[in-house]
């Protein structure tokens, strides 16, 4: 029985780590992010599941000065997609200064097309650790999509080589206000046994 209850602790404990996330950006703008912080994060992500051990995370952090120049690019790349939507457009050049800290994670790309795909997979796992490990440091976070995920202008200001997919814009602060509770449907599990 021990063994049993200790499991159920030990569940417990993650099932509420995942439930308590906060997905939102009520932060102060003020207080930074440490380096130290952001590479735990990013360390946490590289023990994702990854198949044929293909290593496809890419990581870049913005804070400061470098939000304005990744929101830049990121509009860059939106006009050369052809869109001509000002109002968008000046949206995305200012959106990664609402928190103290932007993390872009990265997928690179594979020749073999599962292999690609499953780089993808694996990135999206590893940033659902890195979302976890910001939870459990008391951080708020949001997981947002690149206004072009394969953006040239963003690929290269993060330092990504050509080809890699941007899979995720991690919004990150210290929270200053109460989050909404979060809410999910309810679960439904097909069970086949024989």
């Amino acid at each position: 029985m021990g063994a049993d209850s200790a499991t159920s602790d030990v569940f417990a404990t993650v099932r509420d780590l995942v439930q308590s996330r906060r997905t939102n950006m009520l932060v102060d703008r003020e207080r930074e992010v440490p380096e130290t912080i952001i590479r735990d994060l990013c360390e946490l992500a590289l023990w994702a599941p990854n198949h044929k051990r293909t290593w496809p995370w890419r990581f870049a952090a913005f804070s400061g000065d470098g939000r304005v120049r990744l929101g830049e690019a990121c509009a860059q790349d939106l006009i050369s997609t052809g869109s001509d939507d000002e109002i968008k457009i000046n949206k995305v050049r200012s959106k990664y200064t609402r928190v103290p800290t932007v993390l872009v994670i990265g997928s690179a790309p594979d020749e073999h097309p599962t292999f690609h795909d499953e780089n993808r997979d694996a990135v999206a796992a590893g940033i659902q650790n890195a979302l976890l490990g910001a939870t459990a440091l008391g951080l708020a976070s949001f997981w947002s999509t690149a206004p072009v995920i394969d953006g040239e202008q963003t690929l290269a200001l993060c330092g990504f080589e050509p080809a890699t997919r941007l899979i995720g814009m991690i919004y990150l602060g210290w929270p200053s206000g109460d989050a909404l509770p979060g809410m999910r449907p309810d679960l439904e599990v097909n069970i086949v046994s024989s």
